[in-house]
Formats: C-alpha cells, sequence, structure tokens
C-alpha cells in the first residue's frame, strides 16, 4: 500500500496541518520552521524506536476501529513515522555577532531540552531524538511507529511543535534577531495579548 492510499492519507488530511510533498514525505504548514515527516510502511516486526510494539498494543483493536471503519488486515501493519525539524542556529538568527562560547552553551541547552520530550504526545513514547548542526542549521530527528496512523500523525505534528517551542523557550534576550524568530515572537505577544498565555 502506497503512503497516498487510506488511511495513512486521510490521517493527514484529518490532521489538517500537513500538505504532501510526495508520496511519502508530507511539510507541516503550522511551525515557522522546516517540519517534515516521513512515511515508511516496510516496518520489520511489531516494535519501533519509540517502543511501541505492534503485538502488546492493549488499544491496538481500539485504535484500528477508531482510524478507520473499513480497515483491512495490511491497513493494521505499523507505520512508522520519520520527523525532521529543521532551525536556524542561534547566530543564523542575529544581525550581532554571537560568540562562540555563547552558540556552543546556546546549542547545547537546546540539545538538552528536546531530549527531555515527554507528555507531549497522545501515547507515552520512548522518544531518542538526534540533533546536530549542519552550518547554519539545526537538524532534529525523531521516529514514531504505530499502528494507529490518525494517532502516529497527530504526535508527529506535536511532536514539531515541541521542538519549535523548545527553541522559541531558548532565545536569549538582548540580540536583534531575524526571520523566523521575529514572526514567532511577534505571534507570541498577540496571543499573549489576546490571552493565550
Amino acid at each position: 500500500m502506497s503512503e497516498s492510499s487510506t488511511p495513512i492519507r486521510r490521517a493527514f488530511e484529518a490532521e489538517g496541518s500537513f500538505e504532501r510533498i510526495d508520496g511519502s514525505t508530507w511539510n507541516y504548514t503550522t511551525t515557522a520552521f522546516d517540519g517534515r515527516v516521513t512515511v515508511d510502511r516496510s516496518v520489520d516486526g511489531g516494535a519501533g524506536t519509540d517502543g511501541v510494539d505492534a503485538e502488546t498494543d492493549a488499544g491496538a483493536a481500539d485504535d484500528v476501529a477508531d482510524t478507520e471503519t473499513e480497515t483491512t488486515v495490511a491497513e493494521t501493519d505499523p507505520t512508522t513515522f520519520e520527523v525532521v525539524v529543521t532551525v536556524p542556529t542561534l547566530s543564523a538568527v542575529t544581525d550581532e555577532h554571537v560568540a562562540d562560547v555563547v552558540e556552543d552553551g546556546w546549542f547545547e541547552t537546546f540539545e538538552l531540552r528536546v531530549a527531555d520530550v515527554s507528555g507531549v504526545t497522545k501515547r507515552s513514547r520512548e522518544f531518542d531524538p538526534s540533533v546536530r548542526r549542519a552550518g547554519s542549521e539545526i537538524v532534529v530527528t525523531a521516529t514514531i511507529t504505530d499502528v494507529n496512523a490518525r494517532r502516529g500523525v497527530a504526535d508527529a505534528a506535536a511532536f514539531i511543535d515541541f521542538v519549535e517551542g523548545t527553541y522559541v523557550q531558548g532565545i536569549i534576550p538582548g540580540y536583534d534577531y531575524t526571520e523566523p524568530v521575529t514572526e514567532i515572537l511577534s505571534k507570541a505577544r498577540q496571543q499573549g495579548n489576546a490571552g493565550g498565555f
């Protein structure tokens, strides 16, 4: 079954914040950064890197029924969602020079905060995100495996939101920032004035 078929396609469409880039990769449109999810249905066995096992998932039957009413056996196989979020380094979004010691300390703090992901997804997961620098960008990668396509998509979106929120928490006062940070800060102030925070 291709990633463009049900229930995966409908799971992305139902979430409402994704646009398909190609047959297996979807772009998350509500983040100021680049957040993408690539689908892989060729999972060997029931266990994924996030600790979810299709064989021991107590809620698997309910999950499948909730996802699709006309589900076939093939559609209950585990699906792996590779989530990749790309954010700028601190020096890439500031007008001023950022000292190396500040840049390195900021990155290490961001890395630790991302690794501490918990409680943001619909089900408890054992995330092991990868955080690496690539020039003026930071690439965050995580893998989610689930028998429930809609839950997997929702948790992928939640992880992308978590990375953006973690980035915003680490913004250091006193610098003149450029896009997309200025846009994020502006939205945060607007939501704060409206009682969103």
